[in-house]
């Protein structure tokens, strides 16, 4: 009938427990109190079977509750049994029902809560006053928070320092840009980017983040020990902070005044709250906007660009300035010059796109890979620029084309600042969901 006791659906059919729809331990009574067999579902699909099934362990029919049927497992609950390691944790839940209801329990919660992003994001009167390691917790803030005029001081005090726009620029964003909007984990808050592992990732190049950080914490040790009362600045701001300063100064360098936002109140995540295996699959395998690839993938560098603007919920108007600022202030990975189409580096200017769509330039590929490009003067035939696929997209393809000749323009500097400054701030703000609520 393809109903009831004939319904097929993955093909591996029956039940695992006698009481199916009851919470209690069954599952392990069963898969540890009998020796099991291999045998074959009805349609076809390979399952396991207990041998010598005892009545009380048969389970009802899917139709007729009064009738009785065999129960089954598979091959992934065989390795509960036989995996010697899983055997213990079984055989360890199978004598503490208790402690495997609550472990089911939270696991449950992480499972249906794991996209959700941290705690302060839930909702309700059931929320668990519980911090779980999953949630990449950070300490509340327990201090009084830096004052305009803070800003204004701890600006200067960090261009004082000696660290460069590139410098500062390469590390708030390497901070920032773990953001996923896919499960709202990564950013700025927490400045886990001085943990591990995210301190020894090669794409935020260890020795100069270490140099960076370690002026920046100087700058705020300063800071704190000279405050009589509860104000304290954290590092998670000043790393943001750093940026933005940056920003301002290249900004101002190139004739525009301008003021990059800034919320202060992110704290420092300590390495007790932080999981460092699971942050570890966030490590960028590549990331467009500083330039940066580990190594040679089979999805074009471009499509890898699009997925990392994709994580961080950007339009292709912001990643499009994003990617022509962050181009002429340095901050490509290791100093590369690739797409570095300025002669004024560290300088908020549009170069980037009006040497990129330049009709006096000829591109030609260069190298084995087909991935690095030459742009030559038509005239001289003399190379100008260098530059990757994602530099190059913003001049081939059409859409990245047509938002590049706007911020080309003449009359476009000021526009590309002020679209520059509001991209970078939303992405420097991409975890702040305290500004959001």
């Amino acid at each position: 009938s393809g109903k009831g006791r004939d319904t097929i659906t993955s093909g591996i059919e029956g039940a695992w427990t006698p009481n199916p729809t009851q919470w209690n331990m069954d599952y392990f009574d069963v898969l540890l109190g009998y020796d099991w067999e291999l045998t074959k579902s009805p349609a076809g699909a390979y399952q396991w079977a207990p041998k010598n099934l005892a009545e009380k362990d048969h389970a009802p029919d899917a139709e007729d509750p009064s009738k009785k049927v065999g129960i089954m497992m598979t091959t992934a609950d065989m390795a509960m049994r036989e995996d010697p390691e899983y055997r213990k944790i079984s055989e360890h839940f199978h004598k503490n029902p208790d402690e495997f209801a609550d472990a089911y329990a939270r696991a449950w919660f992480k499972l249906t809560h794991r996209d959700m992003g941290p705690k302060a994001r839930y909702l309700g009167p059931e929320v668990p006053a519980e911090d779980l390691i999953w949630q990449d917790p950070v300490p509340p803030v327990d201090h009084d928070l830096v004052s305009d005029a803070d800003i204004a001081e701890l600006k200067g005090q960090i261009l004082d320092t000696g660290l460069s726009v590139s410098d500062l620029v390469f590390v708030a964003w390497a901070s920032a840009a773990t953001f996923r909007n896919s499960d709202k984990r990564g950013g700025a808050n927490g400045a886990r980017i001085r943990l591990a592992p995210q301190k020894d990732w090669e794409a935020n190049e260890p020795e100069r983040l270490s140099r960076v950080l370690s002026a920046l914490e100087g700058v705020r040790k300063a800071f704190n020990d000279a405050q009589t009362g509860n104000k304290k600045v954290s590092l998670a701001d000043l790393i943001v902070l750093g940026g933005n300063a940056a920003v301002e100064k290249a900004a101002k360098d190139a004739g525009h005044d301008i003021t990059v936002p800034f919320h202060p109140g992110r704290t420092d995540a300590t390495e007790e709250q932080t999981d460092a295996d699971s942050f570890e699959p966030m490590k960028p395998e590549a990331d467009g906007f500083r330039n940066y690839r580990r190594t040679q993938f089979t999805v074009s560098d471009e499509d890898l660009l699009l997925d990392r603007a994709h994580l961080l919920a950007l339009t292709a108007p912001e990643m499009t300035v994003l990617v022509g600022g962050l181009r002429v202030l340095g901050a490509n990975h290791g100093g590369r010059q690739h797409g570095a189409f300025t002669d004024q580096p560290g300088t908020l200017t549009n170069d980037f796109f009006v040497n990129l769509v330049d009709m006096g330039t000829e591109w030609q590929s260069v190298g084995a890979d087909g991935d690095v490009f030459e742009g030559r003067d038509r005239a001289s035939g003399e190379v100008k620029w260098t530059g990757t696929r994602v530099d190059l997209v913003f001049g081939a393809n059409s859409q990245l084309r047509a938002l590049s000749e706007v911020y080309a323009q003449d009359d476009a500097k000021e526009k590309f600042v002020k679209d520059f400054v509001a991209a970078w701030n939303k992405v420097m703000n991409a975890d702040r969901f305290d500004l959001k609520a």
